[in-house]
């Protein structure tokens, strides 16, 4: 092979690796960090996480899901017994603009687009001002097929949970199964 096959060859491999390595890096939700300095690859793994229960208003269908921290806690009694969820605990809210079923042969909204994933994370040191849980946002647009990390206050945050400061900050029970 003359020395130009091997120049053109070395080109292309490093074209390839540069451009590989940029769709690797953009493909990455969990590279993401939102302003407050909550980082998506604090929740990974979400996506085989234990199912604590699920919500639907008008305009979204809603799972909520949670690390084996919480999901242990909830087994225990929290937050029914008085007891703070303990630091680490984690829980994400996946929502999906919700459609009707075509197939179902009878009237059932099932989970269309997918848009957000909201989370929330267990860490008094971190979050002491919001009763020890941070809150964060990450959007999901489906024509890119790309997570973005929302810079907004997440959702509604601290300022809606507030409501349940005495189920230690969570809506959502863990359901009976």
């Amino acid at each position: 092979m003359g020395r130009t096959s091997k120049v053109k060859m070395a080109i292309a491999a490093t074209a390839l690796g540069v451009f590989g390595a940029a769709g690797a890096i953009a493909q990455d939700k969990y590279a993401l960090r939102t302003p407050s300095g909550i980082a998506f690859s604090d929740f990974k793994g979400y996506e085989d996480w234990a199912v604590i229960s699920s919500a639907r208003t008008d305009e979204v269908l809603k799972v909520i899901v949670g690390n084996s921290v919480i999901v242990k806690a909830y087994r225990a009694g929290i937050p029914g017994n008085g007891q703070p969820f303990p630091e680490g605990s984690k829980l994400v809210k996946l929502q999906w603009k919700p459609k009707k079923s075509t197939e179902a042969p009878f009237a059932v909204d099932v989970p269309d687009v997918f848009s957000q994933a909201f989370v929330m994370e267990k860490n008094s040191a971190r979050f002491p001002t919001t009763g020890g849980w941070g809150y964060a946002l990450f959007n999901y647009e489906t024509a890119s097929d790309k997570f973005t990390a929302d810079p907004s206050p997440a959702d509604c945050g601290h300022a809606c949970h507030v409501a349940v400061k005495g189920k230690d900050y969570i809506f959502h029970p863990y359901q009976k199964r």
